[in-house]
C-alpha cells in the first residue's frame, strides 16, 4: 500500500494539535514516511495522509 492514513488524537487546543501534529509527523520520518496532508476534523482530532518512501502506486 502506498499512502496510508494515520490518526491524532483529540486536542481542543490549537497549540497542543499543533504539538501533537508535528510529533507524529517526525514518528512517521523516522518510519520512512513522507507527509502529504494534514486535517483537523470537526470532532477535534486529526488524519494524516502519509506515502511510504521508496513505493510505487
Amino acid at each position: 500500500m502506498k499512502y496510508e492514513t494515520f490518526c491524532v488524537d483529540y486536542h481542543p487546543h490549537t497549540a497542543a494539535m499543533a504539538v501533537a501534529a508535528a510529533e507524529k509527523a517526525n514518528e512517521l520520518d523516522a518510519k520512512g514516511y513522507k507527509v502529504l496532508s494534514f486535517t483537523v476534523t470537526n470532532s477535534g482530532k486529526g488524519i494524516i495522509l502519509a506515502e511510504k518512501s521508496g513505493e510505487t502506486a
